[in-house]
């Protein structure tokens, strides 16, 4: 009756890893529980989730090498499998919310967010390229892009894309406060998308900065963000409190695949009670502020509720 802080189903966003192929269920060793999955078994996973009441997912692409190259352009394709997979969900399930990933990462050789010309990671060239990502996703059916790429004003050159070509709904839910952080191991695991040289110190922020997040929060919203993200979520609740003191529009945290790998190795070697320690990580997102939270517990989460394990 007096709990200052809520957490309900209808705040997660479930991350998904998606390959090509049929009946394909690959594990992460990493992610304890996360697989990589075929397009037929993961719309089984979507329903089974539906089920207990998880309604919003976000897509990634595990990408062949052989479909990388430099400039991404495999990203916005006629063929690309995750463009068909989006229209499928969206066929078969309308009523979910899904979310994209815009970023070169996943389908660049180098393994970059950016287009890399001598070493550098080079700006302003990547921006058209996200541009016609964000364009083919939301021509797929995606409800909201999710640019993670963290160049300097995509935000604005994918709103005009978007409202250029009619996609005035699709909303973007920016990642505005992306640090290059430790915690991301496992996911570039899960997509085979680590750099190939060097690191992406250039472009995600400084684990040491934090007024920096206000203006990056700034420019991302007079660009046109809807949703403004922090990531990672945990090491980074101070940042999720700064934006949501200091702006007027949703914020969503991004509880990375680190942070899951690091609960799950402890409650497997019984140090720490499982079943009280996630819903606990979780709360303490929602009470920094977050409104949104991306989350690989969000499926056991709602199997706890549904169990009455936790309230």
């Amino acid at each position: 009756m007096v709990r200052e802080t809520q957490v309900s189903l209808s705040c997660f966003i479930y991350p998904l890893f998606l390959v090509d192929g049929v009946n394909q269920k690959i594990p992460i060793t990493s992610m304890p529980g996360i697989y990589r999955w075929s397009l037929d078994l993961m719309l089984k996973e979507i329903e089974e989730c539906v089920a207990l009441g998880i309604h919003s997912f976000v897509l990634f692409p595990a990408v062949e090498d052989s479909l990388k190259d430099q400039l991404g352009t495999y990203s916005y394709s006629s063929k690309n499998f995750y463009l068909s997979a989006i229209r499928e969900v969206k066929k078969r399930f309308p009523e979910v919310t899904l979310m994209s990933d815009v970023a070169l990462d996943p389908y660049s050789s180098d393994g970059h967010d950016g287009v890399v010309r001598a070493g550098e990671i080079v700006n302003d060239e990547t921006l058209p390229i996200l541009a016609k990502m964000a364009l083919a996703q939301a021509e797929a059916g995606i409800d909201i892009v999710g640019p993670s790429d963290m160049m300097d004003g995509r935000v604005g050159v994918i709103r005009e894309a978007l409202d250029d070509n009619g996609f005035t709904g699709t909303s973007i839910m920016s990642y505005t406060a992306k640090y290059a952080s430790a915690f991301y191991g496992p996911f570039r695991e899960a997509l085979d998308s680590a750099p190939k040289s060097g690191d992406k110190k250039t472009y995600q922020m400084d684990p040491a900065n934090k007024i920096e997040a206000l203006r990056e929060a700034t420019l991302d919203i007079e660009e046109g963000a809807d949703i403004i993200m922090v990531k990672p979520a945990l090491a980074y609740l101070d940042v999720i409190a700064l934006l949501k003191q200091n702006y007027d529009v949703p914020i969503s945290a991004y509880n990375v695949s680190g942070e899951f790998a690091m609960l799950k190795a402890a409650a497997q070697n019984g140090w720490l009670d499982y079943n009280r320690a996630m819903p606990e990580m979780i709360l303490s997102m929602r009470r920094a502020g977050a409104d949104i939270i991306l989350s690989y517990f969000a499926k056991e989460y709602a199997q706890l509720k549904k169990e009455r394990i936790i309230e």
